[in-house]
């Protein structure tokens, strides 16, 4: 062994603390300079099964090994402890007596529990040697042992985690794969089987242990293999104490400075301690076996045809008579139990009876709850049908309700007891409140989606009756349009409420909740009118510019205007704007309330007044006064009610006049164009100077009726070059443009009319030699008439104002009266 190794004998044989010893130990070693650094490793299993060998080969330390050649017996009395060598962090070795040795005897055990006891207590990592072929075996491994200790300690020590490392020694052929599994599952049955405190009733194996498992090949029959094997396990000691390591996850750890003090008193505690014996022969056979006897028949009832077919029919659906049969099922289970554990104790008897009908009735009660839960469907489900068919008929929605619960209810009340089971006491009121409360829950759905269709219905029928009137109340924008919308509101509101309020009597409901409805449905009503005022208020625009243009365009019998110069289009103009201003007004606030208000007289004075009263204020040195629209608010109109804010009227009258400026323009334009078409004559005065300074000339005329001639054709020519040229036409796009188009046709156009006066001069001497001729002779004298073509082609025709010429694209219609007539 290596020199740096150091051990001790920590208890001898009778249970002895070497408190001396320890204290040297601790001092050689230097253990109480590690701080929480350092690591316990005890060792425990059967006599003879080489756990000091394993020790000295893991940790190199010198513990005595038993000598194979002068026979098997015990080697080792007590505890040992050692320091383990090249182990980091500092780590000590404990290798305690073996169990169930030969030296003791069968029944001195009381050491065997306390050593276990406090290697557990006070190690990190318990190595728990045994043998491969003892796998599966009640009393190998320190099954009872370990049961004890499990037991004791939860009582003694608060939880620390401790790691248990199964060393399968002389490993067999058969795979560690399928000896861990079993050798962890007893464990777990170990710990489950353990009566627990109340604190840790439902704590798991993992919270006190970490279990382990691996295994070794035979020291003595492949040695070699068991070294590389040790060694390989020995890296596992290595740091530990790290997260991830063998005691990674350890808890109250003791400081190394305190770990002899905390030793010795763990070890005082172990021996004082009484509860340790096991219990009494004949109780503990009793426990065992009318456990067993319980389990048995546990099992019976889970397998039983019978059950299993109610169990089976019950998942699908209700079961007559489920009560009388599980309650038979269980009556004949607990008679055979009582048969079979008849003789032995009866305190454990009962109890374990006991324990076998809670069993069994644990077993039942999830069926019995599914049973119940199916027959509260049913209820419920009977109770909607029932319902719905009363409605249907036209019932009483509160009087259905009350018959259909009732119904309902004395139907589960049957099927429970039916279900009813004699080993049980079991209650089902809250089932039957749940079916109370789901029925009436129910009821308020139905009662709620009734009166919510209810409303719905009257809300369409107030949307129908007030939207389109209303509409076509702002369109007219008169000024009594909000009382004719009061009128039209109150009516159509009160007419809806008499027929809701009818409607919901049969829901019995109270006075405060129809008041409510009611309310809400005036408001409704009042919401739709003013939503309506709100959307049509973004129209309000388009609608006085096409108010503005009714009242300008069309006289007082709805004809339309035709500008001949005598109408004041100022007058007009001012008359179709405040029709269009009164149009605003109606729209600029909602007038729900009959409360009077000046927007109207606002807006007038504002706008239309507006400019005449800045301006005299002003020819009259009168400082400025305040824009009664420069507020975002209506005087005595809540903000809630106001729709066009007085800034926005004052913005839209600023935009509606800019966009019907033009049609007034439009409309002084055609009328003065009007008077220069029908004023051909120059001014009076020009008449009276004409006639003065010209009356020479004209004397002239008078004696001399060749000139008079020569201006008379002169007059024709003009008159027909005015016609062909279309001068006025020409000149509406201005003088200059006028001037250039007449010059550019003005020699063409002669030029074509003495062609046309030739032609038609050549057609009347054709048409006299014809009617000198015999064949054109008649009996009596006819009379001809100038031809369209004729006419159209000389462009000449007589009529009441006198000879007019027409152009070919411009063709004039001719009367009868005016047409020249020739015989």
């Amino acid at each position: 062994m290596d020199d740096d190794c150091c051990s001790t004998q920590l208890l001898d044989g009778d249970g002895t603390f070497n408190v001396e010893g320890l204290d040297r130990f601790v001092s050689t070693t230097k253990l109480s300079d590690c701080g929480l650094s350092y690591a316990v490793v005890a060792i425990m299993g059967p006599q003879s099964s080489g756990k000091s060998t394993l020790m000295n080969h893991l940790f190199h330390t010198n513990f005595r090994e038993m000598d194979a050649f002068r026979g098997r017996g015990q080697t080792t009395k007590g505890i040992w402890m050692a320091k383990c060598v090249g182990i980091e962090p500092f780590t000590l070795g404990m290798d305690l007596e073996g169990t169930d040795g030969r030296e003791r005897g069968e029944d001195d055990t009381t050491f065997e529990k306390q050593s276990a006891l406090f290697a557990l207590a006070v190690a990190d990592i318990v190595i728990i040697n045994m043998w491969c072929h003892d796998i599966g075996r009640e009393q190998a491994a320190n099954k009872p042992l370990l049961k004890t200790v499990f037991q004791v300690m939860m009582r003694l020590f608060s939880p620390r985690k401790t790691t248990l490392l199964f060393v399968i020694r002389d490993k067999t052929k058969t795979p560690l794969e399928y000896l861990e599994p079993i050798l962890r599952e007893d464990v777990q049955k170990i710990w489950d089987s353990v009566p627990k405190p109340q604190a840790h009733q439902d704590t798991p194996l993992s919270e006190f242990f970490n279990v382990e498992v691996t295994a070794l090949s035979s020291f003595e029959e492949k040695e070699q293999q068991f070294k590389e094997q040790v060694a390989q396990l020995r890296e596992r000691f290595f740091h530990s104490i790290s997260p991830g390591g063998l005691a990674g996850d350890r808890r109250g750890v003791v400081p190394a400075s305190a770990f002899a003090f905390s030793a010795l008193q763990i070890w005082k505690i172990i021996k004082e301690n009484k509860d340790l014996d096991l219990p009494a022969h004949k109780v503990m056979v009793a426990t065992v076996r009318c456990e067993e006897i319980g389990n048995e028949k546990l099992r019976d009832l889970k397998s039983d045809e019978g059950w299993l077919e109610l169990e089976e029919a019950v998942e699908a659906g209700p079961v007559s008579g489920f009560g009388k049969t599980v309650s038979s099922i269980l009556e004949r289970c607990l008679s055979e139990y009582d048969m079979e554990a008849t003789y032995f104790e009866e305190g454990v008897r009962n109890a374990k009876r006991e324990q076998l009908e809670t069993k069994a009735l644990d077993l039942v009660h999830p069926v019995y709850v599914t049973l119940l839960g199916h027959l509260r469907s049913k209820a419920l489900e009977d109770f909607k049908s029932r319902l719905e068919q009363s409605l249907s008929r036209g019932d009483g929605f509160a009087a259905s309700v009350r018959a259909c619960t009732e119904s309902s209810l004395v139907e589960f009340d049957k099927g429970f007891k039916d279900a009813s089971i004699k080993q049980a006491n079991w209650d089902a009121s809250k089932v039957r409140e749940k079916l109370h409360r789901d029925i009436d829950t129910h009821a308020s759905s139905v009662c709620c989606a009734k009166l919510s269709e209810m409303t719905a219905k009257y809300e369409n029928k107030l949307t129908e009756a007030l939207s389109h009137p209303v509409e076509s109340l702002f369109e007219s924008g008169e000024k009594d349009t909000w009382v004719s919308i009061r009128k039209l509101l109150k009516r159509e509101t009160d007419a809806a409420v008499a027929e809701y309020s009818t409607a919901v009597v049969g829901f019995e409901l109270d006075e405060a909740t129809v008041d409510a409805q009611v309310q809400n449905l005036r408001d409704f009503a009042r919401n739709v009118v003013e939503k309506k005022a709100r959307e049509d208020a973004g129209k309000v625009l388009i609608r006085m510019k096409d108010r503005f243009s009714t009242v300008f365009n069309h006289d007082n019998d709805s004809m339309p205007r035709v500008w001949t110069g005598k109408e004041d289009i100022r007058a007009i103009t001012k008359d179709a704007r405040s029709a269009s201003l009164k149009l605003l007004s109606v729209m600029a606030a909602v007038r729900l309330d009959e409360k009077p208000d000046k927007i109207e007289n606002v807006l007038v004075s504002s706008l239309m007044d507006g400019a005449i009263t800045t301006q005299s204020s002003q020819n009259r040195g009168v400082g400025p006064t305040t824009d009664p629209l420069a507020s975002s608010s209506w005087e005595e109109v809540p903000p809630k009610n106001t729709v066009i804010t007085p800034v926005q009227c004052k913005s839209l009258w600023r935009q509606f006049k800019s966009e019907t400026e033009y049609t007034v323009t439009q409309a002084i334009s055609a009328q003065e164009a009007h008077k220069r078409n029908n004023n051909w004559l120059p001014p009076p005065w020009a008449i009276a100077a004409m006639l003065i300074l010209g009356f020479n000339e004209f004397m002239l005329l008078l004696k001399n009726p060749l000139y008079l001639m020569v201006l008379f054709v002169g007059y024709l020519l003009s008159k027909a070059l005015w016609v062909q040229l279309d001068v006025a036409g020409e000149f509406r796009h201005g003088p200059v443009a006028g001037l250039l188009s007449i010059s550019s046709r003005f020699l063409p156009t002669i030029m074509n009319l003495l062609k046309r006066l030739a032609e038609e001069a050549q057609g009347q001497g054709q048409q006299q030699q014809q009617h000198q001729t015999p064949t054109a002779q008649k009996p009596y004298p006819t009379s001809t008439v100038i031809s369209d073509s004729s006419v159209s082609s000389s462009n000449v025709s007589y009529s009441d104002s006198g000879m007019e010429y027409s152009s070919p694209s411009q063709m004039h219609r001719r009367s009868s009266k005016g047409e020249v007539e020739q015989s």
